[in-house]
């Protein structure tokens, strides 16, 4: 189950008709990106990166995509979404405080 972020629930109507693309990585973090039109016929796009425990880690939401179709959209969406899901698993094997000795070897 997601544990939504406000920028979901601000994006968030279910009466428009959306597209979503939802993807699962070896790590268990999970993708969610949608796109939908608006009332006015604006594309509008939402992506989120969720961790394994369903926590929101990552979510952006556009009110508007500008000369982009849904289909475009919501591709663009998937690499974006792909993108900061490899920086936040950057980010997790950084080091910040301790330090890592040179023989140890980990995951990352």
């Amino acid at each position: 189950m997601r544990i939504r972020g406000d920028s979901f629930w601000s994006w968030a109507d279910p009466t428009l008709h959306h597209r979503r693309h939802d993807e699962a990585l070896p790590n268990g973090t999970c993708l969610d990106v949608q796109v939908r039109l608006s009332r006015t016929g604006a594309t509008q796009l939402f992506l989120g990166v969720y961790g394994a425990s369903g926590l929101a880690l990552h979510e952006e939401a556009y009110a508007s995509r500008p000369g982009e179709s849904m289909t475009r959209a919501l591709a663009w969406g998937v690499v974006r979404a792909r993108q900061v899901a490899v920086e936040l698993a950057t980010l997790a094997c950084v080091p910040t405080v301790r330090q890592v000795p040179l023989q140890a070897t980990g995951p990352c």
